[in-house]
C-alpha cells in the first residue's frame, strides 16, 4: 500500500498511475479485442453489435461504478486519517452491496436487453448478434462487479498493483479464449462474449486467492462481512451522484449511437471501431485522473491542500503532453489504427474521419479528468455529476441532432468536440471558484 500524503508530488503520482495506466490498457483490451477477432472473423454487423452493446454495458455498471468510486473516496479519506477501523466497515459494506447489486443485474439485463437495442435503433441486421452478445455479458455481471469492487478498495488503500496483476492475467485468458472460440470453434460473436465472462472470473479469483495469501496488504475478509447503515448512506450520498452520473453518460452515448445508427451499418462499424480508439487515446488520462483522485482523497484526510494543488498541477503537466502527442499521430494516422479492426473501405474511411475531428478535442477531455479528480477526491461529487450531465445532454446530444442534419457524420463527431470543451470549462471553473473543500473540517486535527 502506498502512502500519497508523502514524497515529491510528481514522483508519487506517476507511481501509482502507472500500474493504473497498465490496468486500464487490459481493460480496454476485453471489448477491443472482441472487436477485432470479430470485425476480422466475423462481419462487420457482429463489430457494430459490439459497439451497440458498449453503453448498454456501461449503463449496466453505471451505480456500480459509482458505488466503486465512494468506497475509493472513502476508504482513501480514512486511510490517509489512519483511521484503519472505518476502512474496514467501509470494505465490508462495499462488498455487501456489489453481491446483491450484481445478481439483480443479472437477471434484469438479460430481459431488457431487446428492448433497449430496438430504442437505440439498431440495424436490423445488427440486431440478433447484439442481443446475443448483451445477454451473455450480463449473465457475468457478478464477477465483473466484484472485480470493481475489489479494485476500487485496493486503490484507496494505495495499491494499483494487484488489479494490474489480475487483470494482465484474465486478459491473456480473453485474449486466447476468443481466438479458440472463434476461429477455432466457429462460436461467432457468442465465442468472444463467454471468453469475456470466463475471463472476468479469472480476474475475481486470482484477487482474492493473492489478497488472502498476502494478509498484510489485505484488509478484505469475505468471511463474516458486516453491513453498516450509516456507512451505506455515505457511501450512497458520494457514489449515488457518481453512479448516476456515469449511468446518465451510458444514456448519452446510447442517444449518440442511435444518431448514428441513423446513417447505417457502416457507419455503426465504423463508430464502434473509432470508440475503442477513443478508450486507448484517452486511458493516460483517466489513469492520472484515478490517481489525482486517491491522491487527493489521502491529502484531503490528511488536510493537505497545498500538497493537492501542486499535485493537480503536475498531473495536468503529465497529461498534457502525453495526450497532445497521441492526437497528433492519430490525426495524421489514424486511418492505419482504424484498419486494425475491419478491412472493409467505406467503415475504414468513416472511421478516419470521427478520428481526425475527435482527436482535436482530446487534451481538453483529459484536463477535465485532473480537475475532476482532484474534486471527487475531495469527497465533492455532485458538480462533476452536473458538469458532465451539461456536457453530454445540454451540449453534445442536441448538437449531434442538429449538426447531422447539416454536416452529416462530421457534425456528429464535431458534437464531441464541442462537448469535451463544455466538460473542461466547468470543472476548471469548478476547482478555481467552487465550494469542494466543505468536507475538510472534518478532518482538521483541532
Amino acid at each position: 500500500m502506498l502512502d500519497l500524503t508523502r514524497g515529491h508530488e510528481a514522483k508519487v503520482l506517476i507511481r501509482f498511475a502507472l500500474p493504473m495506466l497498465l490496468g486500464n490498457v487490459f481493460q480496454q483490451l476485453y471489448n477491443t479485442v472482441d472487436s477485432v477477432v470479430v470485425g476480422h472473423f466475423v462481419s462487420k454487423q457482429a463489430l457494430a453489435a459490439v459497439g451497440q452493446a458498449f453503453p448498454v454495458m456501461f449503463i449496466s455498471i453505471a451505480l456500480m461504478m459509482g458505488f466503486g468510486i465512494a468506497s475509493n473516496v472513502l476508504v482513501a479519506q480514512f486511510f490517509g486519517a489512519k483511521n484503519y477501523n472505518q476502512v474496514k466497515k467501509i470494505i465490508d459494506t462495499t462488498i455487501s452491496v456489489t453481491l446483491v447489486f450484481a445478481v439483480i443485474m443479472s437477471v434484469l439485463g438479460y430481459f431488457i436487453s431487446p428492448l433497449i437495442l430496438k430504442i437505440m435503433q439498431t440495424p436490423a441486421d445488427v440486431m440478433p448478434d447484439a442481443t446475443l452478445y448483451l445477454r451473455i455479458i450480463f449473465a457475468g455481471s457478478l464477477p465483473s462487479f466484484g472485480y470493481n469492487a475489489v479494485s476500487s478498495i485496493q486503490r484507496g488503500l494505495g495499491d494499483s498493483r494487484t488489479p494490474l496483476y489480475a487483470l494482465m492475467i484474465s486478459t491473456v485468458v480473453n485474449v486466447v479464449l476468443d481466438l479458440l472460440f472463434v476461429i477455432v470453434f466457429k462460436w461467432g460473436i457468442a465465442g468472444v462474449a463467454i471468453a469475456t465472462i470466463i475471463a472476468q472470473i479469472v480476474a475475481l479469483l486470482w484477487i482474492v486467492a493473492y489478497l488472502q495469501h498476502n494478509k498484510e496488504k489485505n484488509f478484505i475478509n469475505f468471511k463474516g462481512l458486516s453491513f453498516d447503515r450509516a456507512i451505506f448512506a455515505d457511501i450512497l450520498k458520494i457514489g449515488l451522484p457518481s453512479g448516476v452520473q456515469q449511468a446518465m453518460v451510458g444514456a448519452g452515448l446510447m442517444a449518440l449511437t442511435g444518431v448514428v445508427n441513423l446513417f447505417g451499418t457502416d457507419t455503426a462499424a465504423a463508430f464502434s471501431a473509432a470508440g475503442k480508439l477513443d478508450g486507448f487515446a484517452m486511458m493516460p488520462a483517466m489513469s492520472v485522473g484515478m490517481a489525482i483522485s486517491t491522491f487527493s482523497g489521502q491529502n484531503f484526510g490528511a488536510a493537505n491542500l497545498e500538497r493537492i494543488r501542486r499535485g493537480l498541477y503536475f498531473g495536468i503537466a503529465i497529461t498534457v503532453g502525453v495526450i497532445g502527442t497521441i492526437s497528433v499521430g492519430l490525426f495524421f494516422w489514424g486511418d492505419y489504427f482504424v484498419r486494425w479492426f475491419t478491412s472493409e473501405p467505406e467503415v475504414i474511411k468513416i472511421g478516419f474521419e470521427y478520428v481526425r475531428i475527435v482527436s482535436l478535442g482530446y487534451v481538453l477531455h483529459a484536463v477535465m479528468f485532473i480537475y475532476g479528480g482532484v474534486i471527487r477526491g475531495a469527497g465533492s461529487v455532485m458538480f462533476p455529476m452536473i458538469s458532465t450531465l451539461m456536457a453530454m445532454w445540454i451540449v453534445r446530444i442536441p448538437l449531434a441532432f442538429w449538426l447531422s442534419k447539416h454536416w452529416g457524420t462530421d457534425g456528429i463527431w464535431w458534437s464531441i468536440v464541442i462537448g469535451f470543451f463544455a466538460g473542461f470549462l466547468a470543472n476548471m471553473l469548478y476547482y478555481y471558484f467552487g465550494n469542494w473543500k466543505k468536507r475538510l473540517h472534518l478532518f482538521v486535527k483541532d
